[in-house]
């Protein structure tokens, strides 16, 4: 899909020695919601790194907006308008939640997202804004997570298993805010092991099952009973 936003084509990734994907192909359209679910060791999280400049890359194997941008270093992916929210949010902890909003703008991209914005997305964070940002709950600190990256005003959102330790209530509360994000032409990748939340957040499902992609479609079309097997391979 030339017109992809973002386009990912035969991605190979290592950890050394070690390969952890081969040859990954995906597409993700401007203010598309898209799932990557699998298996813990199935790649997801090594995808997102990758694209995000966390990992090495052949040049042509990832192309946002139309240029090649595999193996960028990962300041230089941000500024282009692609922002990761890291799995285990990876908030600074000697700062206030504020000083960690902050710190996601340092790209000064142009755009819509401010902290004004991100607090009135996430009400409780300014009422929290002074506070130590590791004295709020897991799920508040994920908003944190979540608003940082924002604060960059990027067109791609990589979300890393932004549901991992946290209550139902408190996911079903994050997911509700999503739409409102693409909303604003945000297009959204979620690694998720919530195969339930994440066929009703997505438009899209990428299954990954050891470094490769076992199984792609319409979330509304696939089955679980699909997704169980490409999980397995059976």
């Amino acid at each position: 899909m030339p017109d992809a936003l973002l386009q990912v084509s035969n991605l190979v990734a290592f950890y050394g020695d070690f390969q952890a994907l081969y040859g990954v192909s995906m597409t993700i359209n401007a203010g598309e919601v898209i799932a990557i679910v699998g298996a813990n060791g199935a790649g997801k999280s090594t995808l997102l790194k990758t694209i995000a400049g966390q990992l090495a890359a052949p040049r042509d194997s990832v192309k946002f907006d139309g240029e090649a941008i595999g193996g960028e270093r990962a300041n230089a992916i941000v500024r282009r308008g692609i922002a990761l929210v890291p799995e285990g949010r990876r908030l600074f902890p000697s700062l206030s939640v504020e000083e960690n909003l902050v710190i996601g703008g340092q790209s000064k991209r142009a755009g819509s997202w401010s902290l004004p914005r991100v607090y009135d997305l996430f009400p409780v964070l300014a009422e929290r804004r002074n506070q130590p940002s590791t004295s709020l709950s897991g799920g508040q600190q994920q908003m944190v997570a979540i608003g940082r990256a924002l604060m960059s005003n990027p067109r791609l959102l990589l979300c890393d298993e932004i549901s991992l330790g946290l209550a139902p209530v408190i996911v079903r509360d994050i997911y509700e805010r999503l739409p409102v994000i693409a909303g604003e032409g945000v297009a959204i990748a979620i690694v998720e092991q919530d195969i339930v939340q994440a066929l009703a957040a997505a438009r899209r499902v990428y299954c990954l099952r050891e470094g490769r992609v076992a199984l792609t479609g319409g979330a509304r079309e696939i089955t679980r009973e699909n997704i169980a097997a490409a999980y397995f391979g059976v």
